[in-house]
């Protein structure tokens, strides 16, 4: 007999205020948004008062000026993160429902549309303030992985984003009609791979200990990029190597592509998660090589 593991039974909602006609819940995935971000203000302040670990030994920025920066950053995130969703996975259903796309408390946002909001917000604020662009992003790398694990750890809670079907005995069988919808001729219950779980432990607990010991152990942050860099190719690799055991969105499966892939790529198919993390890994490889190249600063 297969063994399963039964969906824990956590409800999505941490608790719900009813004023009136009116209600408001906290859900645990608002909650990881809110923690990820202040976590990530954190570190980024830890390494801005530690002018040893930069080149010349001066921080690029004063920690005060993180705060007003935690602004632009939240901004990019929210309407990256959004738009990057619409347009990378359902803009034929939004473009014709636009009003849809305000509809946040629904879900539906993307990291790597995230990601590149962020990336834009940074930029523009670090132009705008003289502040040098290659050691602010590796200290944007640093503070990610948390927001990562927590995250994924809130797409498990919630039931989504589950992995294909699983033999395997941690293989966890999810609620609701579509997730124990298996192959034909599949025995027992649907249970499915937790790659939601997969992903915490690899961009978020794993990418957080490298990133860190990188940071305040080897001096890496003396060679603007590198923790950048490295943040950009292990979330690409580690994002497209879990992609092989996530089931794919709804949208992109059909019968004859059950596997949901977006692109061929020498001869195999390409999931959108693995088409939208090449460019990262690609990136990530360039600043890496760069930055080794440069004397530490």
């Amino acid at each position: 007999m297969q063994a399963i593991l039964p969906f824990p039974d956590i409800s999505p909602e941490i608790v719900t205020i009813a004023v009136g006609g009116l209600s408001f819940s906290l859900r645990w995935y608002a909650l990881a948004y809110i923690a990820g971000i202040l976590i990530g203000w954190r570190l980024v302040v830890g390494l801005m008062r530690a002018d040893r670990l930069w080149p010349g030994n001066r921080a690029p920025m004063p920690p005060g000026r993180v705060e007003e920066l935690l602004t632009w950053v939240i901004l990019g995130i929210i309407l990256g993160g959004r738009l990057g969703f619409v347009l990378f996975y359902q803009p034929a259903y939004y473009l014709s429902r636009p009003l849809e796309i305000l509809k946040l408390w629904e879900g539906g946002m993307a990291f790597h549309g995230g990601l590149a909001g962020v990336a834009l917000a940074g930029i523009l604020w670090c132009r705008r303030n003289g502040v040098p662009l290659l050691p602010a992003a590796d200290a944007f790398a640093v503070a990610t992985p948390p927001g990562l694990l927590l995250g994924r750890i809130a797409n498990f809670i919630n039931a989504e984003l589950w992995g294909r079907p699983s033999t395997l005995p941690w293989a966890v069988v999810f609620p609701g009609e579509r997730a124990q919808t298996c192959p034909v001729g599949w025995v027992g219950p649907c249970a499915r791979h937790p790659s939601q779980l997969y992903e915490a432990a690899l961009e978020g607990a794993l990418l957080l200990v490298l990133l860190l010991w990188m940071a305040w152990r080897t001096g890496a942050l003396k060679r603007p990029g590198l923790v950048a860099g490295v943040f950009l190719a292990g979330y690409g690799l580690a994002r497209f190597a879990v992609e092989f055991l996530r089931e794919a969105d709804a949208q992109f499966i059909t019968p004859d592509n059950p596997l949901g892939h977006v692109l061929k790529l020498g001869g195999a198919g390409v999931t959108m998660g693995q088409a939208l993390s090449l460019p990262l890994i690609a990136v990530g490889a360039v600043l890496v090589l760069r930055a080794r190249r440069r004397a530490p600063g």
